[in-house]
């Protein structure tokens, strides 16, 4: 039901491999980067980039401020 939602709102739901403990603490610091946000329209505007880590097989996000 929550996929749908997200869905619905353009946001692409990404499954995450099992057994990696890092991604947890990635995607907390990822949240809470993303929760000072307080309009709207700048939702639209992240500059979020992508490093690619272990040659591919973990990626790591970050805010560009």
């Amino acid at each position: 039901m929550s996929d749908s939602v997200l869905e619905d709102a353009g946001i692409e739901v990404v499954l995450s491999g099992i057994r990696m403990p890092r991604m947890n603490s990635i995607m907390e610091r990822w949240v809470l980067t993303c929760r000072p946000i307080t309009d709207p329209d700048a939702v639209a505007h992240l500059d979020v980039r992508r490093r690619d880590r272990l040659g591919g097989i973990l990626h790591e996000y970050e805010h560009a401020a």
